[in-house]
């Protein structure tokens, strides 16, 4: 994740700005059914990491198993192919195929609708997307629409019409990256409000360089969040314990489902961060937490001419 990105870390302030009043309402606007445990999903923004290769895959695995092995170590991904091509049917079938019944995909919005139109004038291109994402069937996850950064708040009228036109049986998260949004709070929460109006939630996206994107405002009770690395050090971890405790207030509050991708240069840390995440999160909550998930698989070992 290139947003955001400084040269260096020194004087950025990590710490969470103060909760909004608003998600209160949120969570007693929407009351979970009691039933239903809520949801962790914690995954990665690819699947071909070749650095990968005798660690969380085998040693020799050729590219076209990838996918295969990452949805053995993690039940979701940031989906970011979908930015640059819509997928046929046919490639949407064959990912789905290649994982768990459980792993869900968050296809990211094509840019050709997001960049390149703004939203306007992208009927065809939303109608044959709004249809792949139909096809990931059990497999889809939240798409989430990443809004271009001149995108601003004289533009709600657009993404309003662009909403309300959209099927509401496709689960939508958006994310703005305009500063006007976060320095006008009147703009903002005229934001939240639509979204919680057409079900869809809030993208919250956690970079050095660019903090007011770090809102934590919900409008469902569908967390969304990406997280972007630097060092993987003590000031990674600090920030990943802040989440944690974050997240789970909100699963104490009512929060159904958390989709939380951790982004690295060095891809080989995010599985660890995962993995720490997993660990916490299994010993401070009731909801099932694979043990096996975001770990080293075993690797054969090659005998000696001698044994």
């Amino acid at each position: 994740m290139d947003f955001g990105k400084v040269p260096y870390l020194e004087k950025i302030d990590f710490n969470f700005p103060p909760e909004p009043a608003a998600n209160q309402q949120v969570f007693s606007r929407h009351k979970p059914v009691a039933y239903l445990k809520p949801q962790l999903y914690l995954g990665c923004p690819t699947w071909t990491n070749k650095s990968w290769l005798g660690t969380y895959y085998p040693a020799g695995l050729p590219a076209k198993d990838f996918l295969h092995y990452y949805s053995q170590q993690f039940n979701t991904i940031e989906l970011n192919t979908t930015h640059y091509r819509i997928p046929d049917e046919a490639t949407v079938t064959k990912w789905c195929t290649a994982v768990t019944p459980d792993f869900k995909f968050c296809p990211k919005w094509p840019q050709q609708i997001s960049h390149e139109q703004e939203l306007q004038g992208a009927e065809s291109a939303t109608e044959a997307f709004c249809t792949a994402l139909l096809a990931f069937k059990e497999n889809l996850g939240m798409s989430f629409l990443q809004l271009s950064p001149t995108f601003s708040p004289d533009k709600l009228t657009v993404l309003e019409n662009f909403l309300t036109r959209l099927p509401r049986k496709i689960p939508l998260a958006v994310e703005v990256r305009h500063p006007a949004w976060f320095s006008d709070k009147t703009a903002f929460e005229e934001l939240a409000a639509l979204l919680e109006a057409c079900e869809a939630s809030t993208v919250i996206t956690d970079v050095a360089g660019r903090r007011d994107v770090l809102h934590l405002r919900l409008s469902s009770t569908t967390a969304f969040v990406r997280f972007n690395g630097y060092r993987h050090d003590a000031v990674d971890y600090a920030r990943t314990d802040a989440w944690l405790k974050q997240l789970i207030a909100w699963l104490e509050q009512g929060l159904q489902t958390v989709y939380f991708f951790v982004h690295y240069e060095d891809i080989l840390h995010s599985p660890k961060v995962i993995r720490y995440m997993l660990d916490k999160l299994a010993a401070a909550t009731n909801i099932p937490v694979s043990a096996n998930s975001a770990r080293p698989i075993p690797q054969p070992v090659q005998g000696s001419l001698f044994d």
